[in-house]
């Protein structure tokens, strides 16, 4: 396994800005990018994407109900209820994934995402330190955890 380069981690930062951009036309705040610690605190809707092919891991996203309450409203949909945040929060995790993929390559295999509500502690995975970028937007907190190595060749 080797770590990601710097280019690797900083193309997520750039994804979530650019998902915000597109999506709400106001950029996020990036509040802080890290190597996470033994455990980070999730909000109350968490999607992820698990890469496999030429690298492993996760990318992870988790945002407060608000938060995608308000990307919904500005996508004009009605049902705002939970099952539709959860669904909002996986598009996102896998928006993120498909820019990765871009970037990296078709080396980058992703899987669906996979949604969950309710707060919880985000174990690392594949490394012991993941990457975790911190963000707020409308006031609103969210989190991007990037968990994953690239296979040596």
């Amino acid at each position: 396994m080797a770590p990601l380069t710097e280019a690797e981690l900083s193309l997520f930062v750039d994804s979530v800005r650019r998902y915000f951009d597109v999506t709400a036309s106001e950029a996020p705040q990036i509040t802080s990018a890290f190597l996470g610690g033994a455990a980070l605190q999730s909000h109350a809707f968490t999607g992820t994407v698990q890469f496999s092919g030429s690298y492993r891991g996760q990318v992870l996203v988790s945002m407060p109900g608000p938060l995608l309450r308000e990307l919904l409203r500005l996508q004009h949909a009605t049902d705002l209820g939970d099952a539709n945040l959860l669904d909002a929060v996986g598009e996102i995790a896998n928006t993120l994934a498909g820019n990765a993929r871009q970037r990296l390559g078709a080396g980058l295999q992703i899987s669906l995402p996979v949604t969950r509500q309710g707060l919880a502690v985000v174990l690392p995975g594949v490394r012991q330190r993941p990457y975790a970028i911190t963000l707020r937007w409308q006031h609103q907190p969210a989190l991007v955890v990037v968990d994953m190595e690239r296979l040596q060749t």
